[in-house]
């Protein structure tokens, strides 16, 4: 499923079509995804202007200047691509149609924007923009660890007396929005905590470290265009980067990238989910 870096990555090639420009037509071709979309969704969508695109979490949120504000995720396969822009930005020019292009936006700028899903675990609703934050997708949800919300005082009260191994406290959306399986391996990597820890007997040092940590690889992943490993795509349909610099993700029994290590990257399972770790460097 898409992490923060890649619903960033997808919300920024979105801007050059969608952002400021009026959807032209929308075209809704299947009664719903995970869930049933919301009642005439085209006709809401059809003539309103996306006067912003956002992010929370790993939600993509285009607010209306009907009022609205279109929510979107991905899920597991889902993509949002663009063609046939105007600005030369997308060089691509409209494709036939696919079986699984379940939404179309044709914008007013000559853009066209689909949302293709053959898993069909992605998600659209419409919500009044006033009171988005308060959705039931969307009001538990925690800073966002670009934001200046999420800090080291924050992080250190919210593990406090934590039971939980520290990557199960890290994946909880209510503590930090956005992050996943991929990043959360990948921060306890270079912060050089083994994921089994409990969160709780963490030091101070440690879980404060872990801040910029998380920041760094964030910041470093959507630079990269994200983690292409299945499906994900950008906007523009090109596949994502940071693949090529896991340091511990689907890096099982290869060598630890300390040169002075000497391990293998482990895989355990932790609520279902693989972490991988080096049980050298990890502690």
């Amino acid at each position: 499923m898409p992490e923060l870096p890649e619903v960033e990555t997808v919300r920024t090639g979105l801007v050059p079509a969608m952002e400021g420009v009026v959807i032209a037509r929308a075209d809704v071709n299947r009664e719903g995804l995970r869930w049933p979309f919301p009642d005439r969704m085209a006709d809401r969508l059809t003539g309103a202007r996306v006067t912003a695109l956002r992010r929370r979490s790993k939600y993509i949120l285009a607010d209306l200047d009907s009022g609205e504000t279109l929510l979107i995720h991905l899920g597991m396969s889902g993509r949002m691509t663009v063609s046939g822009d105007p600005l030369g930005i997308f060089a691509h020019e409209h494709p036939m149609p696919e079986k699984h292009d379940h939404v179309v936006f044709h914008m007013e700028n000559g853009a066209r924007v689909t949302f293709n899903d053959p898993r069909r675990f992605g998600a659209m609703d419409l919500l009044p923009t006033a009171t988005a934050e308060t959705h039931k997708l969307l009001a538990s949800i925690g800073p966002e660890p670009l934001g200046n919300s999420f800090h080291e005082a924050h992080l250190v009260a919210a593990l406090k007396g934590r039971n939980m191994p520290i990557k199960s406290a890290l994946l909880d959306q209510k503590i930090v929005a956005g992050l996943g399986n991929i990043y959360v391996c990948e921060a306890l990597y270079r912060a050089g905590i083994n994921p089994t820890r409990k969160a709780g007997s963490l030091s101070l040092r440690r879980i404060e470290s872990l801040v910029p940590i998380i920041r760094t690889v964030l910041t470093e992943a959507i630079a990269a265009g994200g983690s292409s490993l299945k499906d994900f795509r950008q906007a523009s349909g090109e596949l994502g980067y940071f693949q090529h610099s896991f340091d511990v993700y689907g890096r099982e029994n290869e060598p630890c990238r300390n040169e002075t290590c000497g391990k293998q990257i482990r895989r355990i399972v932790q609520s279902g989910r693989s972490s991988f770790y080096c049980p050298a460097c990890q502690r």
